[in-house]
């Protein structure tokens, strides 16, 4: 039998393909497994989770994600894009950036990206994305999980062995609404969706590959081996790379696992 959780409150936004209904859960599992839950249903498509708080919220490479109750917008999306779009190097581009575009509007500061899926401000992580795919009850979907910190504390953060993070009210200075976060988010994800479902990925792209600002900088990526070089070009398909010695080599994505400034 499905667990069920008790709910906050159901959002409807005027936007065009997500989010137009938002389940907001005062305390979930995880908010990526109540979308993947909910994967079978015909009108899943564009459906969003938020919680208050997570007992069980996971991060990249199964690592766990906890924080206080209301200091992050911890968001779950549940698509079923197009192939073009479904790719992860693509779902992650689209999510970064836009929470960068919301971190920016918010902070007046700079975000970049770091790879793959974290989204930092002055060198300390802000947010973390999570996607998952895979079929269920014969139908493929997308689950892409964000959780941005919002209003916790440097103490907070140092009572949670997290020293490299940070959040909208520290780099603000002053404590910020979590739900007009989210609110702002969904907005700017549905937007960017929009454009990417039209056929506009040519300027995420740019965005995605000048907020890594790596391009003409000496990296290393692992990626199985490692490979050194000047980052040359960032596309979804492909990262080349200047060797000192031998011809350029272009990177697929999906198999580099990090890239860092040299």
């Amino acid at each position: 039998m499905e667990e069920t959780f008790p709910v906050r409150e159901v959002w409807h936004l005027p936007t065009r393909r997500l989010g137009r209904t938002v389940t907001v859960y005062h305390e979930v599992d995880s908010t990526n497994s109540r979308a993947v839950a909910m994967a079978e249903r015909e009108d899943a498509e564009g459906l969003a989770f938020l919680a208050d708080r997570q007992s069980a919220g996971r991060g990249q490479y199964g690592r766990r994600w906890l924080a206080p109750a209301r200091s992050s917008v911890l968001l779950s999306l549940l698509l079923r894009p197009p192939p073009s779009v479904a790719r992860p190097v693509v779902l992650t581009a689209w999510a970064a950036v836009s929470v960068c575009e919301v971190v920016q509007t918010i902070t007046g500061a700079r975000p970049r990206i770091k790879w793959p899926n974290d989204v930092l401000v002055q060198g300390r992580k802000v947010c973390g994305i999570l996607i998952e795919q895979g079929a269920r009850g014969g139908r493929t979907a997308s689950v892409v999980g964000i959780g941005l910190n919002v209003n916790q504390s440097g103490d907070d953060f140092s009572a949670a062995g997290l020293p490299d993070a940070t959040s909208l009210s520290l780099i603000a200075g002053g404590p910020v609404a979590t739900d007009d976060v989210a609110r702002q988010l969904i907005t700017q994800l549905d937007d960017e969706f929009d454009r990417l479902c039209r056929g506009d990925r040519a300027s995420l792209e740019a965005r995605w590959a000048s907020l890594l600002g790596l391009i003409g900088e000496e990296v290393t990526a692992e990626c199985g081996v490692r490979q050194r070089g000047r980052l040359m070009r960032a596309t979804f398909e492909g990262l080349t790379l200047r060797r000192e010695a031998g011809p350029p080599v272009v990177i697929a994505p999906e198999v580099i696992l990090h890239l860092d400034a040299t």
